[in-house]
């Protein structure tokens, strides 16, 4: 019998985000009574889960753009921590307010920053549950699709991290073919979904290291993650469990030269746990951060031919971000300050007000900043040849960051000894002297000197509790924004899903 063509569009996403389109993607054209019988055939079908971890352009529905590494989704992570900023300059980057609204913590639920990571995280989780759907329909046997499912439960599991954190109260979707409307679970509820979904896959996962799969190692460094934020998602800490799971993560040792895994073709770098693959030759799209954050004419400093791609001069380091590192610290190189020099002449490049290109840490005014001021983010390697879209694979888990959580979860423990080795590993690695004692700014800074950029400073920030305080050009935070509000869009399409508390 003719089976259907995969073309439902998931009432998750047409309800809550209005986004997915499966009719744009391939696999949603397959019949599974022509195609899936097969292992490899299933794979290819599967390989569509990954790629969408990439994101995709929503120009078509409101202006959004949902990829993981540039506007809007990590800018929302990063602006609304202590690193980094989006100044208004001139008439670039007001967009009615939306920046502005993240830097003070002021935003609501129209902001557009909001929305396209809500999106971004549904539209993976629709397109997962299609596949498993597609996966349940094929020729395997039973115990082959339990094998393939659980990397995409996998994969769904950690859309629904990203959701719990940023979110805490959201739906638990899984079945492709459920017709009602979706109320939100608690976000205790939403925590323990994750927790249940990837112990329950975990044998079934690759048991070994696969550069861009969701394997063991990933599976646990996500639940580690899980338990070191258990306390502000659940309020019971959980600080043993991440020990334990961080134990069971294998096979990886840090770099020596700590730029190795934001190369050009960092894939073979030996601490990435999992990232997702970019290679301009294969059309991947949505990796254009660098040209998010340099100056219009930072193409002279990069290309003889000034054919580098356009700049927008956009995203940077808050102030004394780039001076909280030691000046000893070579990750202080994650930041681009000072002159910038054109490439064939040498000589300071000019902005086109006559005034020279040179970055300073400061924002004199946030409201009204000159082009040149802010730190530019300079983590991932810029060559000359780059194209719009960039070929350096996006990191999402390191293995020094295993060695954080230890080093954390130990020292919350009382255990403040145990945390010692795992945090002078990391600086020793940086080019710095050993510290005698840990204590909790240590901790705090060593996260965010290790991890700049890597959108993972939020996260932290609220964890350790800093994110509520006052710091530059942002006064105190209400408690109620540790979590952002559901957007207005997808309350006014699904009359069952309450906006979060105090967001009235």
């Amino acid at each position: 019998m003719k089976t259907k063509h995969i073309t439902f569009v998931l009432l998750l996403s047409m309800s809550l985000a209005a986004c997915t389109n499966l009719d744009e993607v391939l696999y949603d054209k397959v019949s599974m009574d022509e195609y899936g019988k097969t292992t490899t055939e299933v794979q290819t079908i599967v390989g569509g889960a990954y790629a969408t971890l990439r994101g995709f352009s929503d120009a078509d529905k409101g202006g959004t753009n949902c990829y993981p590494t540039c506007e809007f989704v990590f800018f929302l992570s990063e602006c609304a921590s202590d690193e980094a900023c989006i100044p208004t300059r001139g008439t670039d980057w007001y967009d009615g307010g939306r920046y502005q609204q993240i830097q003070y913590h002021t935003w609501d639920a129209n902001n557009i920053l909001i929305l396209s990571s809500w999106k971004y995280c549904f539209q993976g989780i629709a397109n997962i549950n299609s596949i498993i759907y597609q996966v349940g329909k094929s020729g395997l046997k039973a115990n082959e699709k339990e094998i393939v499912n659980a990397e995409l439960r996998g994969l769904r599991a950690y859309y629904y991290y990203q959701l719990l954190d940023m979110f805490g109260s959201v739906p638990i979707v899984t079945d492709f073919e459920s017709t009602g409307l979706p109320e939100k679970s608690t976000r205790t509820q939403v925590f323990e979904f994750i927790e249940s979904e990837l112990n329950d896959i975990m044998t079934k996962l690759p048991a070994t290291i696969s550069y861009g799969r969701f394997t063991q190692n990933v599976a646990n460094t996500l639940l580690a993650r899980l338990y070191l934020n258990a306390e502000v998602y659940t309020g019971t800490v959980r600080w043993k469990d991440c020990i334990d799971v961080c134990a069971k993560i294998t096979g990886y040792t840090l770099e020596p030269n700590y730029f190795e895994s934001f190369k050009t073709a960092n894939e073979k770098s030996s601490e990435i746990i999992f990232a997702i693959p970019y290679d301009h030759k294969e059309n991947t799209v949505g990796n254009y951060l660098a040209s998010m954050t340099f100056h219009y004419n930072q193409k002279y400093a990069f290309s003889a031919t000034a054919a580098y791609p356009w700049c927008g001069n956009g995203i940077c380091g808050k102030p004394g971000l780039y001076t909280s590192f030691d000046a000893n610290d070579i990750r202080r190189q994650s930041l681009l300050i000072g002159d910038q020099l054109n490439i064939v002449t040498g000589a300071v490049i000019m902005m086109d007000n006559g005034n020279p290109l040179t970055y300073t840490e400061d924002i004199v005014d946030f409201t009204k900043a000159l082009q040149n001021e802010g730190a530019r983010l300079f983590k991932y390697e810029v060559q000359g040849d780059d194209k719009w879209e960039r070929d350096n694979d996006w990191v999402l888990m390191r293995y020094s960051e295993v060695l954080m959580m230890v080093a954390e979860a130990n020292f919350r423990l009382g255990f403040v000894g145990n945390s010692l080795p795992y945090i002078n590993k990391i600086r020793k690695r940086a080019g710095l002297a050993d510290v005698a004692v840990v204590t909790e700014t240590v901790l705090d800074d060593e996260w965010k000197h290790e991890f700049v950029f890597e959108g993972l400073r939020r996260t932290t920030n609220i964890r350790f509790g800093t994110f509520f305080k006052p710091w530059w050009n942002k006064t105190a935070t209400p408690l109620f924004r540790g979590v952002y509000p559901i957007p207005q869009t997808v309350i006014d399409l699904n009359p069952k899903i309450k906006q979060n508390p105090d967001y009235q």
